[in-house]
């Protein structure tokens, strides 16, 4: 016997439930069911931002915002001038949920919960008497006449309209294929680098600004970077992660990066730099004390690379040490081998191929009532909320659209 209903979401996530949420209470008549595979629903919003739920970011232009988005920034600009930040922060006030902004610009609610979120779209999703069905694995898809039908492991169900919001579903997307979608393969975005060196390999917790570039590739960042157990990680290497998702797979996450611990200095700045503190420091021990804005065990650690004992004075600095000492400052050669899932965040770049969507609506250009949510497209960003951001995005937009 079919289940029937207007309107059928695959995927009891964020953007599933948004995208519900804001159907039914621009049209209260229509008949709408959220169907997802687990036993519980929303549960990468349970542990998303270290158990707060990274909402939002506190980037209220669209064309600002679009440039967070190593895929989809051309695209998003559109949505983004509908709903933004801004209007993210609106409707969660208006479900009862404040938000606050943290100084990096992550927005979290008050309540440093993401059960506060969770709460809010459960409790709207009942008093709006959106069916939300559990243990429903989805095996198959097609268009019968008018309606699309939908068949899980135990069920059949028919709607006239169909809602994909399953984020990174390879089963999901083969299904798409068969509907004639192209699917852009999909490789980790947001991960963190394994690095076995000396010179980091006491250092963990050590964190501090630096720039980072990937060698014989056109990749560089700028931002704080966190040394760990495991290697590098941080801004810095996940934007990197982010912005080189492709490159850096094809290089099968071996590769070398250059790390400029002063940042904008180059070499020859540093190197100078050292030459003036052997003047005015010339009593004094190198390895003491960091003359620049690195933590003493960071500098303790390039010092000693540099091959200058632990007692040498700045008076007795060689120029052969001075020259190693501004090279790991400004251009330290670290190898990578392999990556770490970055928290329990793990984002991928793929999908959906973005020429196949209609952003005005988030239909797709190939079958008409069937509309895609969140990541199943070819869509990430960066760490900070960007990620839900497109899911608000693109859930408003298929609400307005149908």
């Amino acid at each position: 016997m079919n289940q029937n209903f207007d309107i059928i979401i695959v995927g009891g996530g964020a953007a599933g439930f948004f995208t519900a949420i804001n159907i039914v209470e621009k049209n209260k008549k229509l008949k709408v069911a959220i169907l997802e595979r687990g036993k519980e629903v929303l549960s990468k919003v349970r542990v998303s931002g270290g158990g707060r739920c990274n909402v939002t970011h506190a980037c209220f232009e669209p064309n600002e915002l679009v440039k967070y988005y190593p895929r989809g920034e051309k695209e998003l600009r559109g949505p983004f001038h509908q709903f933004c930040s801004g209007d993210t922060i609106e409707w969660f006030e208006k479900h009862g949920v404040e938000l606050k902004i943290e100084d990096d610009g992550r927005m979290f609610p008050v309540s440093n919960s993401s059960q506060t979120i969770i709460d809010c779209f459960l409790k709207a999703t009942q008093q709006l008497g959106i069916t939300v069905l559990t243990g429903q694995s989805v095996q198959s898809i097609f268009k019968k006449e008018n309606c699309w039908q939908i068949e899980t492991q135990n069920e059949k169900y028919l709607a006239e309209k169909l809602i994909m919001a399953t984020g990174s579903n390879p089963k999901i997307w083969e299904m798409l294929q068969q509907q004639g979608h192209a699917i852009v393969n999909p490789v980790p975005s947001l991960f963190t680098f394994n690095i076995k060196d000396s010179r980091i390999k006491e250092l963990p917790g050590v964190a501090t600004q630096a720039s980072v570039k990937v060698k014989d590739t056109k990749l560089s960042s700028t931002g704080p970077l966190l040394i760990t157990h495991w290697g590098m990680s941080g801004p810095a290497i996940l934007k990197l992660s982010a912005w080189g998702a492709r490159i850096l797979h094809d290089k099968n996450y071996q590769f070398t990066i250059f790390v400029n611990w002063l940042n904008d200095l180059d070499t020859e700045e540093a190197e100078q730099l050292l030459k003036d503190l052997r003047q005015d420091q010339a009593k004094k021990t190198v390895s003491k004390k960091s003359p620049f804005e690195l933590t003493n065990r960071l500098w303790e650690s390039l010092v000693l690379a540099s091959s200058i004992s632990p007692e040498t004075k700045w008076a007795d600095l060689s120029k052969i040490q001075i020259q190693n000492l501004a090279n790991q400052l400004t251009k330290g050669t670290f190898q990578v081998n392999g990556k770490s899932t970055f928290k329990e965040e793990f984002v991928t770049a793929g999908g959906i191929d973005l020429k196949e969507i209609n952003f005005k609506t988030m239909e797709s250009k190939l079958h008409e009532n069937l509309y895609f949510a969140g990541e199943i497209v070819n869509i990430d960003a960066i760490t900070g909320g960007f990620n839900f951001q497109n899911a608000w995005t693109s859930g408003f937009i298929v609400a307005n659209g149908i």
